[in-house]
């Protein structure tokens, strides 16, 4: 069973493409022009170990809000497709990550519903480069409503910026990965309801 999921996305102002191996070794090839967003894309899928290449052109000259967005919401499509039918599917994970100073608690349903809770420390560093850390949030609730998945992040403490969002990223991969695993005793969906 192929568990693969390719979407490309062309807008005015963005092209761009994701492919995604649920199933993979952690092979990451990214590049969107925005090099922390890349960081976390690796951390993404070398954690999930998801084979994972994103390819974004953006219309970086204004500002990198676009080419972030419209890459979250085409790799939640690619994950959302790659998932398929989801017999078989553990469902639910959780993961807590740690960065020396912060850690990111993610749980996760891959439900066909998306919903986002996401908190995190206040008064963080605004640029991490040339990345706004308000685009944490951002990127997890583009992602949730194209993968269609319910989603809760939370960062109970930390101090460092950079490693407040990491450390996100990388519990979210861990996440991700436990619950999309197939389960050997799991013979159809794992829903009351017979669909996800």
């Amino acid at each position: 069973m192929s568990r693969v999921g390719r979407v490309e996305r062309t807008t005015k102002e963005t092209s761009v493409t994701v492919e995604i191996d649920l199933d993979g070794t952690g092979r990451v090839d990214v590049s969107t022009g925005v090099g922390f967003f890349d960081h976390m894309l690796d951390q993404l899928g070398r954690h999930g170990l998801f084979d994972l290449s994103v390819k974004t052109e953006g219309d970086l000259h204004i500002d990198s809000h676009h080419t972030i967005e419209d890459t979250a919401l085409a790799l939640g499509a690619a994950f959302r497709q790659a998932l398929g039918d989801k017999v078989g599917i553990v469902r639910f994970a959780d993961a807590s990550v740690p960065l020396d100073e912060s850690l990111a608690q993610v749980t996760v349903d891959l439900s066909g519903r998306p919903y986002l809770v996401h908190r995190e420390p206040d008064g963080m560093a605004p640029m991490i480069g040339a990345y706004d850390t308000t685009m944490t949030r951002h990127i997890l609730e583009s992602f949730v409503a194209q993968a269609q998945i319910a989603l809760h992040v939370h960062v109970p403490y930390g101090r460092n910026a950079h490693h407040i969002v990491e450390c996100q990223f990388k519990a979210l991969a861990r996440a991700l990965r436990y619950a999309s695993e197939i389960d050997p005793r799991q013979t159809g969906v794992p829903s009351t309801k017979g669909a996800l």
